[in-house]
């Protein structure tokens, strides 16, 4: 036995797929039809084709209901869900401040004032996304707003990739989505899948390790993409009610049984904050989290331990 791995640009993100077989004939075949329901997955999801499901969905904004296929309707439906249990700090909706009010590069001098967020945000609303199960359509209620699948996606896709491996009988692997990731069976030595969490300061390097064989882990981190304004460091990740960006968290991780989830679940806990994002994650069966303040100070939830 051994892992055959093949990395590549997937949903704008890099994806490694990992698979452990015994002949690398077997391994690229699976791997090719990983490779495939992501690149299937990313056609439905993408804002970037004017033809993509999403997208049509956004050009009707405030004028008619689009019929889409059943999948599309049900990761929506789950993401309500999830804007519900989370009190809304998870929001597909939040398509509506986009790079005209944020631009994560070197041309943004200065925050938008409080006032241009705050109007922008206004179209930020899940109770606003109107579902109709007996035709599968999907109506935005506000002429403006727009969804898009940035923060559930690539968990989604990962999901999906390592169903049709188990499928086709690959006993185990992972699915890595840019540090999303989901893992399912042992290592070729028998040992549990391992994976290190990343130091916000030090990306590369791990701080602690922690075992997630059928688990999936997702991290957000301020490390990833931010702007520094009169030296104060701002994260990509923006608060739908305010519509600015969070301060105080580094880095969420999420481990759990399901990739989809743990993506998700990341920004929602960083919007919430340490003491409301522990305490929602403690309410929740078979949900773990780690949380790293701007001080390097570990917060965690319950039941995890760290190596």
């Amino acid at each position: 036995m051994k892992t055959y791995s093949q990395s590549l640009q997937l949903m704008g993100n890099n994806f490694t797929i990992s698979v452990v077989a015994e002949q690398e004939a077997f391994a690229q075949i699976n791997i090719e039809r990983a490779i495939a329901e992501i690149r299937r997955i990313e056609q439905l999801f993408t804002t970037y084709n004017d033809d993509s499901q999403t997208n049509r969905i956004n050009k009707n904004a405030g004028i008619a209901p689009v019929t889409v296929d059943q999948e599309v309707f049900d990761l929506i439906e789950r993401s309500i869900r999830i804007s519900k249990i989370t009190q809304g700090a998870f929001d597909i909706s939040y398509g509506s401040i986009d790079a005209s009010l944020w631009n994560f590069d070197k041309t943004m001098t200065a925050l938008p004032s409080k006032e241009e967020a705050k109007k922008r945000v206004h179209l930020i609303n899940y109770k606003n996304i109107i579902l109709d199960k007996s035709n599968y359509s999907v109506f935005l209620k506000e002429k403006g707003m727009r969804i898009g699948f940035g923060g559930i996606g690539k968990g989604y896709a990962a999901e999906r990739a390592k169903k049709i491996l188990i499928e086709n009988k690959v006993i185990s692997g992972i699915i890595n989505a840019s540090g999303d990731l989901t893992t399912w069976g042992k290592q070729p030595n028998g040992k549990q899948w391992t994976i290190g969490i990343a130091n916000p300061d030090q990306p590369t390097a791990a701080f602690s390790f922690i075992e997630i064989s059928d688990k999936a882990v997702a991290t957000s981190g301020n490390y990833e993409k931010f702007i520094l304004i009169d030296g104060k460091k701002y994260s990509h990740t923006i608060d739908p009610k305010t519509g600015l960006p969070i301060r105080g968290i580094k880095s969420v991780t999420i481990i759990c049984n399901n990739a989809e989830l743990a993506d998700a679940m990341t920004t929602p806990i960083a919007i919430m904050g340490i003491q409301a994002g522990l305490y929602l994650v403690n309410q929740l069966p078979e949900l773990y989290c780690i949380i790293i303040d701007d001080n390097n100070k570990i917060y965690t939830s319950k039941n995890i331990n760290l190596q």
